[in-house]
């Protein structure tokens, strides 16, 4: 038993914070939805009731951590001024969304299609 123990404590130590930070969050929301079962239980609820109820808030409790993580990253596809990577670096650009392109011609970057200032169709996307 110890064994296994020191098995499970090595992995635990070797992880990154933030997982390690959602799984101790998943443990105390299993934790606590158990409890409120119980509770519920002894207030008299019926157990389709308990067990639903428990459901929803062990499903729901990670699913709003996880959102607000996102959200704290950026990621979640609402300000684009906040910077913070995205899809290809999309929010980096400061507020400006799209791909730009580089004329291969002329250097000059436009929205796409073909250049405004020499015509040429030769462009590379600039992200």
């Amino acid at each position: 038993m110890k064994k296994l123990y020191n098995r499970f404590k090595g992995t635990f130590v070797e992880l990154n914070p933030q997982l390690k930070k959602y799984y101790l969050f998943l443990g105390a929301s299993l934790v606590f939805s158990i409890g409120l079962q119980i509770g519920l239980g002894y207030l008299g609820v019926p157990w389709f009731i308990s067990i639903g109820l428990v459901m929803a808030i062990f499903i729901l409790l990670p699913m709003i951590m996880r959102r607000r993580q996102m959200n704290g990253m950026g990621n979640s596809g609402g300000d684009s001024e906040r910077g913070g990577g995205g899809f290809f670096g999309t929010g980096s650009q400061g507020g400006s969304s799209g791909i730009k392109y580089v004329c291969l011609v002329c250097n000059n970057k436009h929205k796409g299609g073909t250049c405004p200032r020499c015509g040429s169709k030769m462009q590379k996307a600039d992200f």
